[in-house]
């Protein structure tokens, strides 16, 4: 199994990290990479609650995305199950630091020459999302 893994120091406590993944219209506006928008269609934010939504490009391509929570623990971590293709499953973890808070990001992907041929894009698709993320917790 292929990880992708990139941690990331956010001035802010967890609470207000994990404040921006349970509400759903504050997700909707930072998820994804650069110039990606979201259209929520089912938001379920308990474990095993479904996550529906669709990714807009910024060519107009649509990603539809079906994913499942399947851990949360609040203000500590988020476990999300991709069931769109490519599967994997994303844990987001949260330590008190410091300057605030240290992000983990953990992206297994369930059959390694798929995450061998997508790691091109989901590397820096990883590190804009946190971008995009730390913008948003800290209204920049």
């Amino acid at each position: 199994m292929k990880a992708f893994t990139t941690s990331r120091d956010i001035p802010v406590l967890p609470e207000i990290i994990f404040a921006a993944f349970s509400n759903p219209e504050r997700l909707a506006k930072w998820w994804g990479p650069s110039g990606f928008s979201n259209t929520f269609n089912q938001f379920q934010f308990k474990p095993g609650g479904k996550w529906s939504f669709v990714m807009h490009g910024p060519d107009g391509t649509n990603y539809p995305n079906e994913s499942e929570f399947i851990e949360i623990v609040p203000n500590v971590k988020v476990v999300i199950r991709h069931h769109s293709q490519p599967n994997f499953t994303l844990t987001i973890a949260l330590t008190k630091s410091a300057e605030g808070s240290t992000l983990h990001w953990i992206q297994k992907f369930d059959n390694d020459e798929v995450a061998k041929n997508v790691a091109h894009i989901v590397e820096p698709s990883n590190e804009q999302n946190l971008d995009r993320l730390t913008a948003e917790v800290c209204g920049i």
